[in-house]
């Protein structure tokens, strides 16, 4: 009797609506894990390399010193990218002679539109692991749903129905349901983790956008030698 109504043996004998079911919610089990460990590792890279830049940053270097180091990288972190933007944007607009609230304006608005391309690229796939989490147990209850409704329909030709020859059908209705939930928790875990952690790079960001911001207002309409010679002190 155990064995019969082992795991496997459910899955085997289970009607293929109910086997179809199980099929897509391994698919996005195994999908969503592999997200999972994907998002784990690139946001663990994103702020190590986001801290060793802003401790470089605070370092004392000269911007123009620094603006040359993050040009001359082949890999980027994401501060990194939107000091360079920032930057770029306030060497262009000096060259025109603007005004210090020109350059300034300008140079904060080039830093908060590459930090949105970069928010937009680090909770890529956040939404994938939303969508798992709500959707699962919904999708394995409708397997549970419709593998009850063929048991039942298959034990309505019986003449004496008992225990043993309901529990199967119900078994295997139940392994659906218990497969949703398997695909469903770690994603629910692992997007509340992932949400927070985007938060705090969120913040750690436009912190730092803040802070450069200042700086350039200091240097705003100096002389090109000044300006870019004050770098984050």
């Amino acid at each position: 009797m155990s064995q019969d109504l082992s795991i496997i043996t459910l899955v085997l004998h289970a009607s293929l609506v109910v086997q179809l079911v199980m099929a897509g919610l391994m698919i996005t089990s195994l999908i969503s894990w592999t997200v999972i460990f994907s998002k784990l590792i690139g946001l663990r890279k994103v702020r190590s390399h986001n801290e060793d830049f802003e401790r470089d940053f605070w370092s004392g270097r000269s911007l123009t010193e620094l603006n040359h180091a993050v040009g001359q990288k082949t890999e980027t972190s994401p501060m990194e990218r939107i000091f360079a933007s920032g930057m770029r944007e306030f060497l262009k607009l000096r060259e025109k002679r603007l005004d210090a609230g020109a350059q300034l304006d300008g140079a904060r608005r080039a830093m908060r539109a590459s930090l949105q391309r970069e928010m937009d690229v680090i909770e890529s796939n956040l939404s994938f692991l939303a969508s798992v989490a709500s959707v699962s147990p919904y999708v394995g209850l409708f397997g549970t749903v419709w593998g009850i409704m063929h048991a039942f329909v298959g034990l309505s030709n019986m003449q004496q129905v008992t225990l043993a020859t309901v529990a199967p059908g119900i078994a295997e209705a139940l392994v659906a349901t218990a497969i949703g939930l398997f695909a469903a928790i770690p994603a629910v875990v692992a997007y509340n983790r992932f949400a927070r952690d985007i938060d705090r790079i969120s913040i750690q960001q436009e912190t730092f956008i803040e802070e450069f911001s200042n700086i350039l207002q200091r240097n705003a309409g100096q002389s090109s030698s000044a300006a870019t010679g004050q770098g984050g002190r």
